[in-house]
């Protein structure tokens, strides 16, 4: 409604009710006028009839929504479904052109301001999580796994001779599979053990450069965020090995956004060596459906690169969902979840550590990383092997999920290359341990009460309960 239309209603309604309702109608559009203008994050929530009125005046935008529209084309946003039409907020043409995943629409104006407003205020978070110098970022319908594996097709453009990927061992598989998918060979650098922590092995990093050759090398793909006893990597010192022999640094961060410090060791790698690009996924990091993921970097060029070879148009189901959640946490709600996230982390770990040690075990010295935490599951291993992974099952009957039990020497083929202690990160290994994650949400009430179920049972009758929950916590923290 314009103020010729708040004028004509003034005919029918008292004209002081009417300019109330013109100045709350004001006071929605000051708040997507700041949003438009600044390009950010706002700083306080929005709404949900603030954040639906703004989707919907982006949807009046699209040509499948114009009154008396004669599409005749073969994709003209045609739902059969009203359900599935309010359901995406008839922004249906989805996002991007069939040459460009970041290119407007001429036939969909509103999804494509949605995909424009959305890049720019998750480029305003990425900044204000840590990385302050990234100069570019968007937003692709695809998990970490298949996002990771377009960043590396488009360095094949600039680097048609490399054969392989120098990799630092992160037993996960769909980043393992990224390279493959790519059609690379990675080349697995292990792991060594310093006290409890398994770290980047650079010696042997630069070993294998000067062995193959870094004109053979696409790139190095390095890892942040990921579970204990392994820790991120050194960025540093891979990005000044990657500037030193000029090749490119690709950086899965998937769920490192929410962790100020892995956040801090991209911002570090990039200031004093070479970051290529790093990739965060939606899901982990904003509550969000599966599905999406974040490509950002420090060169603007090589972005709209990796924007590029996105073959065809794309789903804006996850910039409409990320863009809703932001809005309606703003930037003072999602920097409080952050805040919350890394004292859950202090209390988990405190409780974590008494309940190793009421039973035997011990949390292990993993200071580095700042997400996920393990326990020693030795003791379990002493009544029988399929007691380790009987926990796992315990725990998840009990409606406790996440954790993660990692048992001593699992083999595991993935696309024909074996691993040796997988899961552990390293082919040798301490033991059995338990694994868990802090992720953003709060998990205060459903620890106490699972430590609180711990306690109150006996050590005798119990026994394989506490050694699969050891397990399962270190997951949990993770």
């Amino acid at each position: 409604m314009n103020s010729e239309i708040f004028s004509l209603s003034e005919r029918l309604v008292s004209s002081s009710y009417v300019r109330q309702g013109l100045q709350a109608r004001r006071a929605h559009e000051q708040l997507i006028r700041l949003l438009l203008q600044q390009g950010k994050c706002p700083e306080e929530e929005w709404s949900e009839s603030t954040v639906e009125l703004f989707l919907n005046e982006l949807a009046v935008m699209d040509s499948n929504n114009f009154l008396g529209n004669c599409g005749v084309g073969e994709r003209e946003g045609r739902v059969a479904s009203g359900l599935v039409a309010r359901r995406h907020y008839r922004l249906i043409h989805g996002i991007g052109r069939s040459g460009d995943i970041a290119a407007v629409q001429p036939k969909a104006a509103g999804s494509s301001l949605l995909n424009k407003i959305t890049n720019s205020v998750v480029l305003d978070v990425l900044r204000f999580t840590g990385v302050r110098s990234v100069s570019s970022c968007f937003v692709v319908p695809m998990a970490t796994g298949m996002s990771l594996t377009l960043c590396f097709l488009t360095l094949r453009h600039r680097r048609p001779g490399a054969r392989f990927i120098l990799w630092p061992r992160i037993d996960q598989k769909s980043c393992f599979k990224s390279m493959l998918t790519a059609g690379f060979e990675p080349v697995v650098i292990e792991n060594v053990l310093e006290g409890d922590e398994l770290r980047t092995n650079l010696e042997e990093v630069e070993r294998k450069i000067e062995e193959l050759g870094a004109e053979n090398f696409l790139c190095v793909h390095s890892t942040t965020s990921c579970f204990a006893p392994r820790v991120p990597d050194r960025l540093e010192e891979l990005a000044v090995l990657c500037a030193k022999h000029d090749i490119p640094h690709i950086v899965n961060n998937a769920y490192g956004m929410q962790s100020s410090k892995c956040m801090h060791l991209i911002q570090q790698g990039a200031r004093v060596g070479r970051i290529d690009a790093f990739v965060q996924s939606l899901d982990k990091n904003f509550m969000v459906p599966v599905g999406g993921a974040i490509i950002a970097g420090f060169d603007e060029n090589f972005i709209k690169e990796i924007s590029k070879m996105y073959p065809g148009r794309a789903s804006a189901s996850p910039s409409l969902d990320v863009l809703i959640t932001l809005l309606t946490l703003g930037a003072n709600g999602y920097k409080k979840l952050l805040a919350e996230r890394k004292e859950l982390y202090g209390h988990l770990a405190q409780e974590l550590s008494a309940l190793a040690e009421r039973h035997g075990e011990r949390l292990l010295h993993t200071p580095h990383n700042p997400i996920s935490l393990a326990m020693s599951l030795n003791r379990l291993q002493t009544h029988s092997t399929a007691a380790v992974t009987q926990l796992g099952s315990m725990l998840f009957t009990r409606q406790v999920s996440g954790a993660r039990v990692v048992p001593l020497g699992v083999e595991q083929t993935v696309s024909g290359h074996t691993f040796r202690g997988f899961m552990s990160h390293a082919c040798y290994f301490l033991g059995h341990i338990f694994n868990f994650k802090r992720q953003t949400i709060s998990y205060i009430p459903r620890f106490d009460k699972f430590a609180w179920y711990c306690k109150k049972r006996t050590p005798t009758k119990l026994c394989q309960f506490y050694q699969n929950i050891y397990q399962k916590l270190s997951y949990f923290a993770q």
